[in-house]
């Protein structure tokens, strides 16, 4: 079973203003309301690929259970801690004006919500995959991806860490099973600028070296390169298609390369499959369906660099 965490889960409402004015009343051209936040996005494309899943996480207030009924419409298992205090985000998203976002704090998460999410993940053993994705609330304590990892260790469990910097640092010494830095990302833990694919190879095998199974480096329209747990690296450019919602691209990337390595075992195909659902979600509205991550998936070109 594949197990996602979102600590700070929202309603994400995306709308769309053709002549938006400063200080005056703009009405909508279009609105989409979505349950948002990186493991929730995870959750969205492995269902929608056929794929399973769980989501954890955090929930306050009548948007909380908003989020879950979202969630559980997808086919998603919701099993959030509903918190007795606070109400859960909104994050307002406006497509029109270059991407601009205004998005809201959520919940003060008490001590008692992070062990009873201990509680939950004590169940998970071998063959269960754990995805712990994006930023942690600044109620959390700053080292919650650790402790998460220290109570799993020697579990067997597969834990994939999508997070920035020193979050990503601090749990390479319990060898995350896959990490999912951009190249800016990337290139911020080391102080330097990675713009083409070659030049992040040399920093993400200084990653692996410190102790992550998988490197996968997301370019967006530079497309992405795999070091693999085998000491292969895996190049390829982004597939063609016009960019219309970059939200949630590179969540899908990291569930398209489970859905991959699930089906198969095989890290060539698992980066053809995450790369093809990064795109796909890039070239849609919402995040991607089944039947397009495979109408991209077959345009996508891999090529073996090492």
């Amino acid at each position: 079973m594949i197990y996602t965490v979102t600590f700070n889960p929202s309603l994400d409402y995306i709308v769309s203003v053709s002549d938006f004015k400063l200080g005056l009343t703009n009405r909508t051209d279009s609105e989409l309301l979505l349950p948002g936040g990186k493991g929730i996005n995870v959750s969205t494309v492995l269902q929608n690929l056929g794929i399973a899943n769980t989501a954890f996480g955090f929930t306050a207030g009548f948007v909380g259970e908003e989020v879950r009924k979202e969630v559980e419409q997808l086919g998603v298992k919701a099993e959030f801690i509903s918190l007795d205090e606070g109400v859960s985000r909104i994050n307002l998203k406006l497509k029109s004006i270059d991407g601009t976002e205004i998005n809201g704090r959520g919940p003060r998460i008490p001590r008692e919500a992070v062990d009873a999410l201990m509680t939950q993940l004590d169940r998970l053993g071998a063959d269960d995959t754990l995805v712990l994705a994006g930023s942690i609330p600044a109620s959390m304590p700053d080292d919650i991806y650790q402790k998460i990892m220290e109570r799993l260790d020697g579990r067997d469990v597969r834990i994939v860490v999508d997070a920035t910097k020193d979050l990503l640092l601090n749990v390479l010494g319990h060898h995350p099973f896959l990490i999912k830095p951009n190249n800016h990302e990337l290139g911020d833990i080391f102080g330097v600028k990675l713009s083409e694919r070659e030049e992040v190879v040399p920093y993400a095998k200084k990653l692996q070296e410190k102790g992550a199974v998988n490197v996968l480096v997301s370019m967006a329209g530079k497309g992405a390169v795999l070091l693999a747990e085998d000491g292969s690296v895996y190049a390829a450019e982004a597939p063609k298609g016009t960019l219309k919602n970059g939200v949630g691209a590179g969540d899908s990337m990291v569930a398209g390369f489970l859905a991959g390595y699930g089906e198969s075992g095989d890290y060539e195909h698992a980066f053809r499959m995450g790369l093809a659902a990064g795109s796909a979600s890039a070239f849609s509205e919402q995040l991607a369906t089944k039947d397009e991550i495979k109408k991209v998936y077959e345009t996508c070109k891999i090529t073996k660099i090492g």
